[in-house]
């Protein structure tokens, strides 16, 4: 699909307060370890994760959901009563009804008159949700959305450590569904869109054309990672089996599907791609992605060696953060390159434009918000 007159206006990220390293998990399956002789460092060195982060026991994630929000808010010189859609679009959620969005939406105080719902998507809740804003932008039903997710993997991570411990059976081949879990991290992120004739009328020259998007579904392989039964809330422990190596295969191969149809879709050939930002896995699902795509690993920007995976606000942090490091040019066309489990595939063409960005650390910014724990 193509857009007109849609742009990315602004981002919004909270980063969490705990630092969780790799070495620290390999120290809790220090006994494992050992018995199974597997080399420390392994973690690190298989997926290029240094640290991951999680946030304090008992923050809420719609605070957070808040917190970045109003960040994007902000960021954007736009009211909150200018918003016509607010979709709240993490894998995390706090109940199964009704949709986290409306706490968000009340917390932020949108107007009545709102789109509210929930999307869920795995790692592409995110990118869906910025699509199917942009689609209501396009078609004239509203002027400005929000999109805003916040992933938390404490209880995933504390559940798949005390598995791995307690397994007096495990083996090196029956870790490895296992492993995808420990690169975990957790993080919130809001995009705000807006219709680019409207927006620019009152901030020249602001905003980063949303210029067209393209996803592919390969479902045959849903089963390639998957998490057990449906739960919600801070309580939560969940558990997930991965096959990391297939999961990789049938996300290249996805992936190059759909980058094909954005470049022809947007009448596009590879070489007009000057920046791009990855899904953050790892550092071999990058490399690979981007010699699937001959595209330049300099011209990627990528996060998860700090951050870990933070599953569907994961490009949209990054992003973020290579707007602050100056590593996305208002001056280059760029793209987008979402891959999740499912097998889907979702990918965004942008043209360069100034994007505003605002982030906080976690106790700043939730204090800051008038929001406790």
């Amino acid at each position: 699909m193509r857009f007109e007159s849609v742009c990315l206006a602004s981002i919004g990220y909270l980063v969490p307060e705990v630092e969780i390293t790799s070495e620290w998990i390999e120290q809790q399956l220090a006994s494992q370890y050992q018995r199974l002789r597997l080399p420390e460092g392994r973690l690190e060195g298989m997926s290029g994760i240094q640290s991951r982060r999680i946030w304090s026991p008992g923050v809420r994630l719609s605070d957070c959901s808040v917190a970045s929000g109003r960040m994007a808010i902000r960021a954007s010189g736009l009211t909150a009563n200018e918003v016509g859609c607010l979709i709240h679009a993490s894998v995390c959620r706090e109940f199964l009804e009704p949709a986290t969005a409306c706490r968000v939406h009340h917390l932020l105080g949108l107007p009545s008159k709102s789109w509210v719902y929930d999307v869920s998507n795995a790692c592409l809740g995110m990118l869906n949700g910025a699509v199917q804003i942009a689609q209501l932008i396009e078609s004239g039903c509203i002027r400005a959305g929000l999109v805003v997710g916040t992933e938390d993997s404490r209880g995933l991570l504390k559940a798949t450590l005390e598995q791995l411990v307690q397994d007096g059976d495990l083996t090196r081949q029956s870790i490895k569904p296992a492993f995808a879990s420990l690169t975990i991290g957790s993080g919130s992120c809001a995009w705000l869109l807006a219709d680019t004739g409207w927006y620019r009328q009152r901030f020249a020259d602001r905003g980063s054309d949303f210029v067209g998007a393209v996803a592919i579904a390969r479902t045959e392989h849903h089963g390639l990672c998957q998490s057990d039964t449906d739960q919600a809330g801070s309580a939560m422990l969940p558990t997930m089996n991965t096959d990391s190596e297939m999961l990789l295969e049938a996300g290249l191969s996805t992936g190059k599907e759909a980058y094909s149809g954005l470049l022809e879709e947007l009448q596009w050939v590879g070489s007009d791609i000057q920046q791009s930002v990855c899904h953050q896995v790892g550092a071999t699902h990058r490399r690979r992605i981007l010699e699937t795509l001959s595209l330049a690993p300099e011209n990627d920007f990528a996060t998860f060696s700090k951050w870990g995976n933070t599953g569907s606000v994961a490009l949209p942090i990054a992003l973020g953060q290579a707007i602050e490091a100056g590593a996305w040019l208002e001056s280059r066309k760029g793209a987008l390159l979402g891959i999740g489990s499912g097998v889907n595939s979702l990918m965004i063409g942008m043209l360069g434009g100034s994007i505003g960005v605002e982030h906080a650390d976690e106790s700043a910014g939730l204090a800051e918000m008038g929001l406790v724990r």
